[in-house]
């Protein structure tokens, strides 16, 4: 990340987690960064915040420890400073994960509030939130040559220690809401996620890649629910099978009209007329 924005900063501003046990600040240091430590908190909007409360330029360019700047987008950023107009702008974001550039719609264009005039932008304190904005606003095109490039994950373990972790945040959020744990969260949930990723974001377009991170969605969202059981207390219930068959049938049919949509959308006209057709007559 540093070296890919040595050129295009004019001074670079790095937020070191106060417990770490690596050697990030002493790469930093090298880089002629300004070092500055903050207490883990788990998530970044907050360390976002301060890292822009301890900048002193005019425009900001906010990027994570796994994210660079390709030469293209570096150009395209200068040029784009020159618009007096305008406050802030949203970047794509090419995300990698596991080896492969995922483009479904869940992944990409991935837009990212990360370049704006100090003061423009500011985050809320909870997960995943998007920021407060102030003044006009506007996006970069959704092109690979202008997006972030976006070191996601590498493995599955990652993906797995950030389940863990975000889900303990989300917790917090449904907790404040006075939600209600019901059963039956533990199987809706995961599986309109799963269809969520998979039909309506175009997971399946990804291959393989698409399938386990469709999962991966789904298993979050099932941790998620399974925690907020156990804030309970786990608290025993009778759940008959009857009930879980019926819950199970109903997700089937979903299953089936995503299918028909995503069969739908992926053919020529006359294979459309016969799939309508077998639709209509229940084939």
């Amino acid at each position: 990340m540093l070296s890919s924005i040595k050129k295009l900063a004019n001074e670079i501003v790095l937020v070191v987690d106060k417990d770490t046990t690596d050697n990030t600040a002493e790469i930093g240091k090298s880089f002629g960064c300004k070092i500055f430590f903050h207490p883990h908190t788990g998530i970044v909007e907050p360390m976002r915040n301060f890292a822009i409360s301890k900048a002193r330029g005019d425009w900001i360019l906010l990027l994570d420890a796994d994210e660079e700047v390709t030469e293209s987008l570096s150009y395209h950023i200068k040029k784009s400073l020159e618009d007096n107009k305008i406050d802030y702008f949203r970047i794509p974001r090419k995300n990698i994960i596991f080896g492969k550039w995922i483009k479904s719609s869940h992944w990409w264009p991935d837009y990212v509030y990360r370049l704006f005039k100090k003061g423009s932008l500011t985050w809320d304190k909870t997960i995943h939130s998007l920021p407060f904005t102030k003044g006009e606003g506007g996006d970069f095109k959704a092109i690979e040559d202008l997006a972030i490039i976006h070191h996601n994950y590498n493995t599955i373990w990652e993906y797995l220690e950030q389940i863990n972790r975000y889900t303990d945040h989300q917790l917090k959020s449904i907790q404040a809401t006075g939600y209600s744990f019901a059963w039956q969260d533990l199987l809706t949930k995961p599986a309109n996620e799963f269809l969520n990723q998979y039909f309506s974001r175009n997971g399946y377009k990804d291959g393989i890649h698409g399938l386990v991170l469709a999962l991966l969605q789904a298993f979050s969202e099932f941790t998620l629910y399974a925690k907020l059981w156990q804030e309970r207390g786990f608290v025993s219930e009778s759940v008959s099978s009857r009930e879980v068959t019926k819950l199970l049938t109903k997700k089937s049919a979903e299953y089936k009209w995503w299918l028909y949509e995503s069969q739908i959308r992926n053919t020529n006209f006359l294979n459309k007329i016969l799939l309508r057709a077998k639709r209509k007559l229940g084939i």
